[in-house]
């Protein structure tokens, strides 16, 4: 996956104002002060599995590893492990069984072919992770994830009479995605 990034969009609501984005003014006392840094990674909340998650996700993962790791104390498991997949950040937190994933969030990663597709689906899936619909499925952790190879949105976006919803129909009926069969759906003629 590639990383998304996000500008800064200039601040309209103050005409004359150059764009927060710009760097401040020089004062009179010196240079101008170093904009701040910030950085921004998605928090995943844990039972105390984090660590284990991240290294499930970082070994599954191309371009992935783990980057820190905070204990609470000396020889004492980590409360918060940071770590990239696929260049984009983020962190597993242990904090306790208070909160659960659910799917209102979940990774999505894209896939570029088949048997990509098929290796995450099957190693996400091992070991207590379920089923879901449409590329969908939760880990053994609870985390949702959508697997998705990179031919989806081409062949959603298929051209010809019915095809697109040919499509949208055979992916609405599978699991893992198939891309043979959605292949064959947007191939097929005279079905509406």
């Amino acid at each position: 996956m590639t990383p998304i990034s996000v500008a800064t969009p200039p601040d309209a609501a103050a005409p004359g104002r150059p764009p927060r984005s710009a760097p401040p003014p020089a004062t009179a006392t010196g240079p101008a002060p170093a904009a701040p840094t910030v950085s921004v990674a998605t928090c995943l909340w844990f039972d105390g599995t984090g660590e284990e998650a991240a290294a499930l996700y970082t070994a599954l993962i191309p371009g992935s590893r783990i980057t820190g790791r905070v204990p609470p104390a000396p020889d004492a498991p980590a409360l918060l492990v940071s770590f990239t997949l696929a260049g984009t950040p983020y962190q597993a937190l242990n904090g306790g069984p208070m909160f659960r994933h659910g799917e209102a969030a979940s990774i999505a990663v894209t896939t570029p072919d088949q048997a990509e597709t098929d290796r995450l689906w099957d190693a996400l899936t091992a070991d207590g992770g379920s089923l879901g619909r449409c590329g969908w499925l939760r880990d053994r952790f609870g985390l949702s994830w959508q697997i998705v190879p990179e031919a989806l949105p081409r062949l959603l976006a298929a051209p010809g009479p019915g095809a697109s919803a040919r499509v949208r129909e055979a992916m609405m009926a599978m699991g893992r995605i198939d891309i043979a069969a959605l292949e064959a759906a947007a191939a097929a003629e005279g079905v509406a």
